[in-house]
């Protein structure tokens, strides 16, 4: 059985740790407001920009507009690209571990030289590098988060690799904000775009009149909705980790305490035990002088 002593040390480095766990856990707290409010301002616009794009695909027509980002091709090569969004530290559960088995998913039935990665977070780009796959981009986000002109030279450096020819599919990976106690992993097919009126329930054309004309309008679009999406899935994530660190945070704070009041109990029946030792070895020297 452990002494008082080291009962006592260990009480001790335990409130030491729920200090931290706790101050972590109101960090992230406040971090994840900020966090959670860009993104309830982002969503409107990323759905009307969805909504916009596919009421102009569906005036165009099937065939109607010929872009880079619109290409197909039949992986002759089979380059993939990934950009997979995960943070720049632990202490968050299994927000990290989660993203990036959603990206092992993509990258598994293909060879290690098939696949490039961009990565914004280092923890999944250590992962893969560790691994032997290619990183070709690296970004980090800052705890503030992003804002859509950083989003957008990363969009644009993934982007310049699809139109080169560089990669024939890219795929963005990142995870999803429902709540603070929920976060879903997700992955889309970020490039070739597929036509945006084919992937949801047609949109009836209207009779509209454009100036300049659909084609020109939805040409335009078609890059500034790429970067919508990476800008989205940034803000999403950076929410769902700091929704994942303060619901980490929460528990190991909570064990913390428990693990206090364990340490206590025991730190108590230790005391008493020697109390008891020290009273049973007076009582009976006491006996011994009377007899």
């Amino acid at each position: 059985m452990a002494s008082m002593r080291q009962i006592r040390s260990r009480i001790r480095v335990a409130k030491n740790i729920q200090q931290i766990t706790k101050a972590m856990k109101m960090v992230a707290a406040a971090r994840l407001r900020r966090a959670q409010e860009a993104v309830n301002a982002a969503r409107p616009y990323s759905d009307r920009m969805r909504e916009v794009v596919q009421r102009l695909a569906a005036n165009v027509g099937s065939g109607g507009i010929q872009n880079p980002l619109l290409r197909t091709t039949e992986l002759a090569r089979g380059k993939v690209g990934v950009l997979l969004i995960t943070g720049e530290r632990g202490l968050c559960g299994s927000y990290n571990s989660n993203g990036i088995r959603k990206a092992n998913e993509i990258v598994r039935p293909l060879d290690v030289s098939q696949v490039r990665f961009f990565t914004v977070g280092k923890r999944g780009s250590n992962f893969f590098r560790r691994r032997g796959y290619e990183i070709i981009g690296e970004h980090t986000v800052p705890n503030t988060g992003v804002s859509f002109a950083e989003a957008k030279a990363i969009a644009i450096e993934a982007r310049e690799q699809f139109e080169r020819g560089d990669i024939d599919k890219l795929y963005l990976v990142y995870t999803k904000f429902i709540s603070a106690m929920t976060q879903r992993p997700t992955s889309i097919q970020l490039l070739p775009l597929e036509p945006p009126a084919a992937t949801i329930e047609k949109v009836a054309p209207v009779d509209v009149i454009f100036e300049p004309s659909a084609e020109e309008i939805l040409q335009d679009l078609l890059s500034r909705y790429v970067d919508t999406l990476v800008y989205q899935a940034i803000i999403e994530s950076t929410a769902s980790e700091h929704g994942a660190r303060m619901t980490s945070m929460s528990s190991a704070t909570d064990n913390a305490g428990k693990m206090i009041s364990g340490l206590t109990l025991s730190l108590n029946r230790a005391r008493q035990s020697a109390i008891t030792k020290e009273l049973a070895e007076i009582i009976g020297g006491a006996d011994a002088l009377k007899s």
